[in-house]
């Protein structure tokens, strides 16, 4: 009888699945359900109070973001690598580096805002909703991408976000556009209009400003300054690197961009002052890319490898957020692993399907030029050569 008990037991044992130890040992750690952080005070104009200089994070919001940002770096890493393998083509700009602003933003705003930035969209394209196997598969001209492989890297888009516009500035009319549609409609929404140093010597962008001020619109202009353009440092491009002040009659803010909890009470305070009907305002980000402009850019013959490796070891966006979690006892370093664990494989099985999924068909070409509209025929690349064109 005794040996039959034991037997049994034994088959019921074998059957339940041991947990892994790490597992085990982060289910048995105490975590704090939130903690209270001092921020960095932002640099303020024509403002008389700004953000607060402390804010509140929860375990389950340092969680997200610190997955959200992984999943960015991963991403971008496995789009630089992609690239050299050419399996992506043309232009591919990376925002490794810059997590902090696209998380920031989303986790300051509300779904139903809008926004729209530049051609380094591929951060922001994840925040607004598009998984990771619909932007590598973009990159790579496939049809599972978010455009259905027609758009690339410059050109992606998701509810309520606007691209990806590869004309430098030409995104600030569009954004200031955009936020008069939300001022007609009375949504209560804004629209983030993004841009880089670069793009902020544009004319175009000073119009926005001039019509988003004239027409009180809910814009909220972000200047993402990585302190240096197409292969140009701040310095040499401007003559004054205030871009929070460039606005002139517009109030503005200059925030750590490297800190995602600076950027999300920055924008949160935007966001409200935009919807109070108070008009646009302008925030500026500084921030720092690790690659070159775009992937033809070394981008290393106007920095020194020293100067990356410095903000790396100093100010990397992720590194700052998983200091304060653990700092704080709101996550473990052993449960941070394990989700770097399940983004490494996410990444990897959506760069495999972007490898192998079949590109769009040439009869597909002229599809989706309009978004409703009764089929027509359009002209090839000459006139004997038709497509017809469905929405």
């Amino acid at each position: 009888m005794k040996k039959m008990l034991t037997a049994a037991v034994s088959r019921v044992l074998s059957g339940v699945t041991q947990k892994p130890a790490s597992r085990v040992l982060v289910a048995s750690c105490k975590y704090s359900n939130n903690a209270t952080f001092e921020i960095k005070k932002c640099d303020l104009y024509r403002l008389e109070e700004g953000p607060p200089v402390t804010t509140v994070l929860t375990r389950e919001d340092g969680l997200k973001y610190y997955k959200m940002m992984q999943t960015i770096r991963r991403m971008e890493l496995k789009a630089d690598q992609l690239y050299k393998q050419k399996f992506i083509r043309g232009f591919c700009h990376l925002c490794d580096g810059q997590e902090a602003c696209c998380v920031g933003l989303e986790a300051g705003i509300n779904p139903t805002d809008h926004v729209i930035t530049s051609y380094r969209a591929h951060g922001l394209c994840y925040t607004r909703g598009l998984t990771v196997r619909s932007i590598l598969s973009e990159l790579t001209g496939r049809r599972g991408g978010c455009a259905k492989g027609k758009g690339g890297s410059m050109h992606m888009y998701a509810k309520n976000f606007y691209g990806g516009n590869g004309i430098v500035g030409a995104q600030g009319p569009l954004g200031a556009g955009i936020a008069l549609a939300c001022k007609y409609k009375g949504n209560n929404e804004v629209c983030l209009t993004l841009y880089g140093d670069g793009a902020a010597n544009q004319g175009q962008i000073s119009e926005a400003y001039n019509m988003a001020a004239l027409w009180n619109l809910p814009c909220i202009f972000i200047c993402e300054n990585n302190r240096y353009g197409m292969g140009t440092s701040v310095e040499r491009a401007a003559a004054s690197t205030d871009y929070y002040k460039r606005g002139n009659f517009i109030p503005g803010l200059r925030v750590d961009g490297m800190d995602i909890l600076c950027v999300r009470e920055a924008t949160k305070f935007a966001a409200d002052y935009c919807r109070s009907g108070k008009g646009p305002m302008l925030m500026e980000l500084l921030t720092y890319r690790y690659h070159g402009h775009s992937m033809s850019d070394p981008g290393i013959s106007y920095r020194t490898r020293e100067e990356i490796q410095s903000v790396r070891s100093k100010s990397d966006p992720i590194m700052l957020l998983k200091d304060k979690m653990v700092n704080n006892k709101l996550a473990s370093v052993e449960e941070l692993k394990e989700i770097d664990a399940e983004v490494r494989k996410e990444v990897d099985d959506a760069a495999q399907f972007a490898m192998t999924d079949p590109e769009p068909p040439l009869e597909e070409l002229g599809h989706h030029i309009y978004s409703s509209n009764p089929p027509f025929d359009i002209r090839g690349a000459n006139q004997w050569i038709k497509f017809q064109s469905i929405s």
